[in-house]
């Protein structure tokens, strides 16, 4: 039988509820509530079993804290006899304008904790993940504090589409696989802005 782990990374906890390094929560509790799923407290995370199209989905939130989430990611995919290829990580980016939504079938970590972890417990960068632009509108030296900050309720709004859309190429992976949903749903990524500011230090 076909079976699937969809993680969406984050913090666990109220205090990072709503912050833009939580975006991979957003994205599986919404399609846990598309598919009616019942989310759990279980080892190493939340969890919540869903069906798309008789296909068993396993939705994954790591309790561990971002930089471990390889280690739920690991338990979840053994206790389940998940493999690798059919397991899919959600996770924000801040190289990507706020919104665009890319698919990959593999690659490095890019600075994100939580990628460099998985990587480093799986021993190996190929599995899927889908990245999910949180935009890039801080000054140098702020990132931490500007991925841990919530965000507005204009850019609550300005993203929901976006998540939907996210809770749409998941459904597509499940269904058509990584390559296919890749063609169809990537958005392409403009330019950076050009920054001329570091020039002279």
């Amino acid at each position: 039988m076909d079976k699937f782990l969809i993680a969406g990374l984050g913090n666990p906890g109220d205090k990072y509820s709503g912050t833009r390094h939580n975006i991979g929560f957003d994205v599986v509790d919404v399609l846990a509530q598309k598919k009616n799923g019942v989310w759990k407290t279980a080892r190493y995370g939340d969890v919540c079993t869903i069906k798309i199209k008789g296909r068993t989905v396993i939705l994954l939130k790591p309790s561990t804290y971002m930089n471990l989430s390889g280690k739920a990611l690991r338990y979840w995919q053994d206790q389940e006899n998940i493999a690798t290829a059919q397991t899919l990580v959600i996770v924000d980016d801040v190289s990507l304008p706020r919104g665009l939504l890319r698919m990959k079938k593999k690659g490095s970590d890019g600075g994100h904790n939580g990628l460099a972890h998985i990587i480093e417990i799986l021993q190996t960068t190929q599995f899927p993940r889908l990245r999910f632009g949180i935009g890039y509108d801080f000054p140098k030296g702020y990132q931490v504090e500007y991925v841990l900050s919530r965000w507005s309720k204009e850019e609550i709004e300005e993203l929901k589409p976006k998540v939907n859309k996210a809770v749409e190429m998941c459904i597509s992976f499940v269904m058509m696989g990584t390559e296919r949903t890749m063609n169809e749903f990537n958005e392409k990524q403009p330019p950076p802005p050009q920054d001329n500011s570091e020039e002279n230090e």
